[in-house]
């Protein structure tokens, strides 16, 4: 998510709400792509341990569905109904343990599992919501209302929001643009919630399947009127991806044949989101 400095620092930028598929949450922006917030480098990965993060990969094997489409959404009442406790146990391990200590995949890995179950947590806990922007802890950066600015998570004896965890750690430490289809927020139009747990081991493999399976969902990239239509993830985070003139490149390493061959055809657009809660 934007954090909500860049938000305030995006001055000139236009903003319009759109009804898109049916969603009041749909946002079509043009808006400057926020820049890196100060890193915490007290978080710099500088040793070889990890964490288990089995407990996690049980619960996401368990509620979270594909559709059989491309895209994952998450059963919040199942899991309301029998994960919750697995849940709060497994935030409390990550809350205890030092990833300053730990292998630097190791690190990146559990630091986006952190998120996605802090993120899965503060939905269930006001589960049922239409969207995640309508849980207002107190600040939600880019719009200014939703949980990402909240003091939420403790680690190594430092109080971190969701944002602190993206924009303070996860995008400057690891400075891997494949760190956004990991990320999820809850929401339709962001990359896959996926059914495993990232592990040292398998995030590369697990990043690079949500990415394919994100570009070549209508809700990543399309074309259709001889023009691209794109998530707004690549407008706000463009300079991670090499700037917009090179989204296009980043697209055709994932695009199916026909996609590429349309996106190679197509100039951009504009961007769209839809906020509406990815739930079963």
């Amino acid at each position: 998510m934007p954090d909500a400095a860049n938000l305030r620092g995006a001055a000139g930028a236009t903003r319009r709400q759109l009804l898109v598929g049916g969603s009041a949450f749909a946002l079509l922006t043009v808006a400057r792509a926020p820049a890196l917030a100060a890193t915490i480098d007290a978080f710099q990965p500088q040793g070889t341990g990890g964490v288990d993060h089995t407990a996690f990969d049980r619960l996401l094997q368990t509620h979270v569905k594909p559709d059989g489409n491309g895209y994952n959404r998450v059963d919040y009442r199942g899991f309301a109904a029998s994960g919750r406790a697995a849940l709060k146990s497994y935030l409390d391990l990550l809350e205890q343990a030092r990833p300053s200590t730990f292998a630097r995949a190791e690190a990146h890995a559990y630091w986006i599992n952190l998120y996605n179950a802090k993120t899965l947590d503060v939905v269930l806990d006001n589960y049922p919501v239409r969207s995640i922007k309508t849980i207002n802890l107190g600040g939600g950066g880019l719009f200014g209302r939703g949980p990402w600015s909240k003091k939420l998570i403790r680690v190594e004896g430092r109080d971190l929001s969701l944002d602190d965890v993206e924009h303070r750690i996860v995008r400057p430490i690891f400075a891997d643009p494949m760190s956004h289809y990991a990320l999820n927020c809850a929401s339709y139009s962001c990359p896959n919630l996926a059914t495993r747990a990232f592990t040292g081991v398998n995030l590369d493999r697990l990043m690079a399947g949500n990415a394919a399976a994100y570009v070549n969902h209508e809700r990543g990239v399309s074309v259709a009127d001889r023009a691209i239509t794109a998530s707004k993830l690549y407008s706000w985070y463009a300079s991670d991806f090499g700037g917009r003139r090179r989204l296009k490149k980043h697209w055709n390493r994932f695009a199916t044949p026909p996609l590429k061959s349309a996106i190679e055809a197509a100039p951009l657009g504009g961007f769209v989101y839809d906020w509406a809660l990815n739930d079963v």
